[in-house]
């Protein structure tokens, strides 16, 4: 019998089939095959209930000929799988120890999990926009959602089997860079002085021309007047634009090193400013877009929101906005990088805007008779401070990220030197640094992602409950078992070959590692890292009372062997799933 990745999408596959060959349905239907409550097995298919009703059979008597009929026709072997028929239809598939066995030996390194994994996006090309700070503006607590949620997801999609381009849109262009040029030349500032916070000092900077723009409209003139010339190719606004620009990405670099995350493409506004030329064209000459009020814009009068609502492509100014530097970002991902699929992780005030593009781009792309690309925008909350509100410094300023990422390692150095103090500097350090920054991480991944979420200190550094201290310290004592008995991880019991399964605790940490490759797919089909994140923190959990309950390096062979197994596959997967979720790990803490 095939042992399969996704034991689910075997039983779908087989059910299926089944029920086209015995005759009782003409066409295929959904089994809907689920993990299963562990009470009555490890998955159930749900399908049969509602595609019998619709068809007006019986819906425990069609799910009992269709087990007979997997029964004779010997594709899912009964001594690997137990099938039964409960309740008004569902069919409950047991895992036995066969199975488990065959599964956790055909699954034993990242590379065999990364094969197995990668017919679940296979031939897709995707483009993911996130972070996407603004230039002359220092990254704050705000940016941490999107940069995480979005690294998280290209690392996942790229270990099941897609092709990801990381595309970080700055915002380097705007009515901003008017004023921030205006007053660098109003106070002489030099951008090419080196000082200890160069990007610190451009956003004082920019803050005191709002502040001077606002109070008198004299100033509010020249500052325009100095974006006119900027906009216009004036050579040295122009020189100074290209410095703030290169000063705030050199900032933005430190911190996404500090947090591991990588960009394979850092395009801004500033660069599609001279296509949206081809977009009004286009648009105009489709019929997509029409003149309205001075203004090109588009309707959208089948959608009940938007009714009223037009989506602008020009203003009446005849200058362009965001609307048209996405239509036109999106045609360059296309055409350029052969997109098929592109996800946005913005945050959820954005959510009308991405749905007035998308609806824009469906109609304009079928125009043209050109692929739609498939386009999502993945929306998240707000992280909140005690008092309810967004979280913000004393001061009523945004907490700025860099200070926030300093204060979670100083947090955790604290928490290690009190737990460990017999550790070296150096080692302690290293410590926190892992355990400070994966604790900001995994605090935000382990929500779910469209909901607001409160902002704890205490909560996200605990070594208890669903945070990174917690997975990490599961981690290394995991490699403590391995390091007490003398062996490596991966080089498995050394000696006998394994007994089967035969201990309560032994078959229920078997089972909860295969459902890893059902996670993975449930993570993506959702574009929600926090079902991965309930996983491990589960899997740790099932692992400590496998631990508690049967002690490991044993005399008998046979026993000794299937338990170090059980260890190393439940490391593969704690270290796997959090280096998914861009975590590193430790061997010692």
């Amino acid at each position: 019998m095939e042992i399969c990745f996704n034991p689910a999408d075997f039983l779908d596959r087989h059910l299926q089939k089944a029920a086209l060959e015995s005759g009782l349905f003409e066409k295929s239907f959904d089994p809907q095959i689920r993990l299963a409550d562990p009470r009555h097995g490890d998955f159930q298919a749900n399908g049969i209930l509602p595609a019998a009703r619709e068809r007006s059979l019986n819906p425990r008597q069609t799910a009992i000929q269709l087990i007979e009929f997997l029964e004779k026709s010997g594709e899912i072997d009964k001594n690997m799988v137990d099938f039964s028929v409960a309740g008004p239809g569902f069919i409950n598939f047991n895992l036995k120890t066969s199975y488990l066995k065959g599964w956790l030996a055909a699954h034993s390194t990242v590379d065999q999990l990364r094969r197995a994994a990668g017919d679940i996006f296979p031939k897709r090309s995707f483009v993911v926009d996130f972070s996407s700070p603004n230039t002359a503006k220092q990254m704050h607590v705000g940016h941490i959602r999107s940069t995480v949620i979005g690294e998280a997801l290209c690392r996942l999609l790229e270990f099941c089997g897609a092709s990801v381009l990381r595309d970080n849109h700055i915002g380097d262009w705007g009515t901003q860079f008017g004023i921030l040029v205006w007053i660098i030349k109003k106070t002489g500032f030099d951008p090419n002085q080196p000082v200890a916070d160069p990007l610190g000092e451009l956003e004082d900077l920019y803050k005191k021309g709002v502040a001077l723009t606002n109070e008198e409209s004299s100033s509010l003139e020249e500052a325009r007047q100095e974006l006119v010339k900027l906009q216009n190719g004036d050579e040295e606004n122009l020189a100074l634009w290209k410095k703030v620009n290169s000063v705030s990405y050199g900032a933005f670099e430190e911190i996404y090193e500090r947090l591991g995350i990588r960009f394979d493409t850092v395009l801004g506004e500033s660069f599609y400013r001279e296509k949206v030329g081809r977009i009004y064209r286009e648009l105009a000459e489709t019929g997509v877009a029409e003149e309205s009020r001075g203004a090109l814009v588009v309707f959208h009068p089948e959608h009940p929101r938007f009714r009223d609502q037009p989506f602008i492509i020009r203003k009446t100014d005849g200058a362009s906005n965001y609307g048209t530097t996405d239509l036109a970002t999106i045609l360059h991902r296309v055409e350029h990088y052969k997109a098929t699929d592109i996800l946005y992780v913005v945050d959820s005030r954005q959510s009308d805007h991405f749905e007035q593009l998308f609806l824009t781009v469906r109609k304009w792309f079928l125009k043209k008779n050109l692929l739609v690309p498939r386009l999502e925008h993945i929306s998240f909350g707000t992280i909140l401070g005690e008092s309810g509100k967004a979280i913000r410094t004393r001061d009523g300023e945004p907490v700025k990220l860099k200070d926030l990422l300093n204060e979670a390692v100083d947090r955790a150095y604290a928490i290690v030197s009190e737990k460990n103090p017999d550790l070296s500097e150096s080692e302690r350090r290293k410590v926190a640094k892992v355990v400070g920054l994966g604790a900001v991480k995994y605090a935000d991944l382990m929500q779910n992602r469209t909901s607001d979420y409160l902002f704890s200190w205490s909560k996200m550094l605990s070594f208890e409950g669903n945070t990174a201290p917690y997975l990490l310290y599961a981690v290394a004592r995991v490699h403590s078992i391995f390091r007490k008995a003398g062996l490596r991880p991966e080089s498995g019991d050394g000696q006998a070959n394994p007994s089967e399964f035969e201990t309560e605790a032994e078959m229920a940490l078997a089972r909860k590692l295969v459902e890893f490759s059902s996670v993975l797919k449930q993570t993506l089909n959702d574009w929600r890292p926090h079902f991965l994140c309930t996983y491990l923190y589960e899997l740790a959990g099932v692992f400590s009372a496998f631990y508690n309950s049967d002690k490991v390096i044993v005399e008998e062979s046979g026993v000794r062997a299937r338990r170090l197994i059980l260890c190393a596959r439940t490391l593969l997967f704690l270290e796997t799933g959090l280096h998914l979720l861009s975590l590193e790990t430790l061997e010692r803490m």
